[in-house]
Order: C-alpha cells, then structure tokens, then sequence
C-alpha cells in the first residue's frame, strides 16, 4: 500500500500500514537543485515511489531530449543513488502523457498537437530510454539496446536491477484528456520489452464515478501487473471508496495501489472526509493484510 502525503500522520488516520511514499521529481531535482536524491529515498518508506516528470527550475525537458540522451545526467545519478538505496523502488516517469494538462502531452488542451518534440513516438522512446537506464548493465549492453531503437548510446556502466526490485511502470489516463484520436493510452504504449507494469490514475472530484473505461485499460495488457499509483477523492463519498475495494479485489492483477492523500487540510485529506475515511478504514485497509 502506498500513500502521497504525511505517510505518518495517514497510516494514523486510517491504520493503514504504508509501505511506500510517493514523490514527484523534477528533472535534476536532486542532482543540481533540491534535496539529494538520498532524501527522498530514505524519507519514502521501504519501497519508494519516484514519478519522474521533465519539468525542473523554469524548463521542461522535452520527450525527445530525453530520448536522444540529453536527460542522462538525471536517470544515471538517480539509478546510483537507488542501488545505494538497496532499495525496492518504483519509477513512473512522464506519468498521465496523454493528459494534456501535463507540458508533455503530444496534444494541447484544444486538442491541437503541441509540436514534433512531443509526439507520442518521441514520448516512446523516451521511455524506452529510461526503461533501459533505470534496470542497468554495462554500457555496451545498454548501447546495444538503444542502438537498436535508433538511439544514441551511453558510456556509463551502471548497476544492474531487476524487476521487481526495480519496477518501471508505464500510466497513461484510461481515457485521454482530450479524448481525442491520437491521444488514446495505445499511441504512447512503447511496447512490453519496455513496461515492468502499468496503470491508471482514477480520482473521483464530483461524486459520479465509473470503473468501465478502467476496465478497458486493465484487459489491453493482459500479461502485466497492474497498478493505481494514485487514486483519491476530492468529495466525501464513502460509495466510491468501497466500489473501488471492490474493484481491486476482483481484479487479481492489480499489485499496487497509492492514495493520493496530499497536505493535511487539502482538498483531497481523507481526514475531512468522515464517511469515507470510514469506508477506507473498512474497505481499503484489509487489502493489504
């Protein structure tokens, strides 16, 4: 179980007993700017949830500098600092990419294209990239592979680590925003040799709530674990606690779920949410035993 927020003040809150904390990275946060990369994954619990995003002091680093190596910096220091770790670790990079409210997306909120550095075969070889960096090897293995993707290589070594230990997990949104062709979850997809595992983000913010489109994005991969690295509400609806449970518990891929508690106080803090905080204590708690 896994949890975004005070992990302390949640697992008292709730009895929940979380074993991972999430952080959003920005890109170099922790390498030239920020805590060290060793704060964050000493302070996130046993297994620590890293979602990679591309934006860091005022710029964005497109999908595909990623792709062509100008990120490497970033993904090197922060695979050494993980293998110092020695760690499980959990690493979501450019997560909800057909999100256009996130400045990787390949489609801007009107549903124009944002520019051939963001497209959704740029955004696939980024990840790719980074699935290649994040589980190690020697440098001429690892240019071997991306060589073969028509990618520029890299003369780092760098400490091999394997799924599970390392999983990286590919989380597209169920249904693109906006549901436009092209920005559906399969145009990013970049391919199983490249996905540990995958997911959807689902937040219910106005009491209406379905699970069909989920379902559609859970049967796509049928042979990957499945995951809900975040999920949360924003109303008090103690329905929508228990029809997620109930989700989880018929759906024996799902392997990982992280609520999205956030600041205490917040729109999303269970703790102003009576009913539903009851509900999770019921419903949510007991998955993980």
């Amino acid at each position: 179980m896994g949890a975004y927020g005070n992990t302390a003040r949640f697992d008292q809150l709730t009895g929940q007993r979380t074993q991972s904390g999430l952080v959003f990275l920005g890109w170099d946060q922790g390498r030239t700017w920020g805590s060290p990369y060793s704060f964050f994954l000493s302070n996130l619990r046993e297994r620590p949830h890293i979602a990679l995003h591309p934006e860091g002091r005022g710029r964005i680093t497109t999908p595909s500098a990623i792709a062509l190596g100008k990120g490497d910096a970033h993904l090197i220091g922060l695979v050494q600092a993980i293998a110092q770790s020695g760690k499980q670790v959990i690493v979501r990079p450019l997560a909800e990419m057909n999100n256009s409210k996130n400045p990787y997306c390949a489609f801007t909120p009107s549903g124009g294209r944002r520019g051939a550095a963001y497209s959704t075969r740029w955004f696939k070889r980024a990840f790719q990239r980074t699935y290649i960096l994040m589980h190690g090897g020697t440098a001429q293995a690892m240019t071997a592979r991306l060589r073969g993707l028509g990618l520029p290589g890299i003369r780092t070594d760098l400490p091999v680590n394997r799924y599970p230990n390392m999983t990286v997990v590919w989380n597209p949104l169920a249904v693109g925003v906006p549901d436009v062709a092209g920005n559906g979850f399969r145009d990013y997809y970049p391919g199983s040799k490249y996905v540990d595992a995958y997911g959807n983000n689902y937040y219910n913010t106005s009491g209406v709530y379905a699970f069909h489109r989920t379902e559609g994005l859970y049967k796509a991969y049928p042979r990957k674990p499945f995951m809900f690295p975040e999920w949360g509400l924003s109303v008090d609806d103690p329905g929508y606690i228990k029809a997620f449970a109930t989700f989880v518990r018929r759906h024996r891929r799902v392997r990982f779920v992280s609520f999205f508690n956030g600041p205490a106080g917040g729109i999303y803090d269970l703790g102003r949410k009576p009913r539903s905080l009851a509900a999770y204590r019921r419903f949510i708690v007991p998955l993980s035993r």
